[in-house]
């Protein structure tokens, strides 16, 4: 392997290889036991449920009776333990699933408190934050009030200010946390984060709904928000959970009248869930759900290699290649936008598909700045995918996340690094 990279690279990028792969290896033998402890709840499910070439199949028009879709929903129900579950294709991606899920469970003169400061840029939409330009439909302007608290300059919950902020205020119906980073430098959480911060909670008020955006962390530990008593959680089919196979759609796991909500807001009052055709083959979301455990882990190697590898180059990082991680994003942190851009550039140019084009920055639906998304991947958009996207404002931080075998992670970074380095 030595040779092949020294042939490849160069001296210096090989050296610099040998030791960052050297410095992650006894971190890659704990993920193996992740991911062995992560396909047995996924198997198992599988066998409970009695999964056949049955459920594979399509269905038209009202499809009340569809096998596909209570097999795959019952498999979400089991893998999450949770009374319930909404698995469609018919959310367009993970934002719906989660607008569906905050939608349909408040109401006018409710607040959602977000506890983990402000959401994801997209998700600012739908609670109504861009003043400027608020959308119709949005919480806000349906009458539900918002709430937050930062975390901690260290990453931790500041408990002593949420429940200031609960005692203070009796309409909070809704606590939202946001598992992953997003566009930001703070750590992402881990379930035992989340377990801690959820008995405090729950002493304030045990009927308070707690939410949980789970993008980019299913799979990465072997125990889940739900595991933990979060009571509603929305995530993405094109993340993590469809193992680079599900061509599209989200998920919404949780306590059984909650999803009836949401499912309220994905259809209309009176349907809810008990319609929603299988109009595409059901067996690539089967068998991305089955090969998730692996896929999630080989997508964790690529971000601790390459976290390793661009702070031996002496680039900030986020997290670092030690720390336990919570979901697949590597935080990359540039010293120019050229670099930023160039870096993301490179990705795409070491994609699998659409290789030969050039990615730019440019004014993305739902994003306040422009934006750069390197994605030269199968499933459009997919970012269990080896894929890059950064917003191109100071900070200049590109946000790396996927791989759907670590190979290929290795050889996209390493070719980039090439780039970086010339002189």
């Amino acid at each position: 392997m030595s040779s092949f990279i020294k042939n490849l690279f160069g001296d210096y990028i090989e050296n610099l290889y040998t030791e960052s792969l050297n410095d992650v290896k006894h971190i890659f033998e704990g993920l193996n036991q992740v991911k062995l402890q992560n396909k047995y709840k996924v198997l198992k499910a599988f066998k409970d449920n009695k999964i056949s070439d049955s459920h594979f199949k399509t269905t038209s028009g009202y499809a009340y009776t569809d096998l596909g879709r209570e097999g795959i929903e019952n498999l979400y129900k089991d893998i999450f333990g949770t009374q319930s579950a909404l698995v469609r294709l018919q959310f367009v991606n993970g934002t719906h699933a989660i607008g569906c899920a905050l939608l349909g469970n408040l109401s006018k003169g409710d607040i959602l408190f977000s506890i983990t400061g402000q959401p994801y840029d997209t998700i600012r939409n739908i609670i109504g934050l861009n003043y400027e330009n608020e959308q119709k439909g949005s919480l806000r302007n349906l009458g539900v009030s918002y709430l937050e608290c930062n975390l901690k300059d260290d990453g931790n919950f500041d408990t002593e200010n949420i429940v200031k902020i609960l005692n203070n205020n009796k309409n909070i119906k809704m606590i939202y946390i946001q598992r992953s980073r997003g566009y930001s430098l703070r750590k992402s959480l881990l379930s035992n984060d989340i377990k801690d911060i959820v008995k405090i909670i729950k002493s304030v008020d045990k009927n308070l709904c707690i939410f949980v955006d789970n993008c980019y962390g299913e799979f990465t530990d072997i125990i889940e928000p739900t595991d933990v008593g979060v009571n509603l959680m929305a995530g993405s089919l094109i993340k993590n959970i469809g193992g680079g196979l599900s061509p599209t759609g989200g998920y919404i796991v949780g306590d059984t009248d909650l999803i009836k909500n949401a499912a309220y807001r994905l259809t209309v009052p009176g349907i809810g869930a008990e319609c929603g055709a299988s109009l595409t083959d059901l067996r690539q979301v089967f068998q991305g759900l089955f090969i998730a455990p692996h896929i999630v882990v080989e997508a964790m190697k690529t971000a601790i290699f390459s976290s390793r590898i661009f702070e031996n180059l002496g680039y900030d990082v986020y997290p670092k290649y030690d720390v336990k991680r919570s979901d697949i994003i590597q935080a990359i942190k540039f010293n120019t936008s050229d670099e930023l851009i160039n870096f993301c550039k490179e990705i795409q140019k070491n994609s699998p598909v659409d290789s030969f084009l050039e990615c730019e920055p440019w004014d993305m639906p739902g994003y306040n700045d422009q934006v750069i998304m390197a994605a030269g991947t199968f499933v459009s958009g997919a970012s269990i995918e080896l894929s890059c996207d950064a917003p191109i404002r100071e900070p200049y931080v590109a946000y790396l996340q996927g791989s759907l075998t670590f190979e290929h992670g290795q050889l996209a970074i390493l070719n980039s690094i090439k780039k970086l380095t010339q002189r």
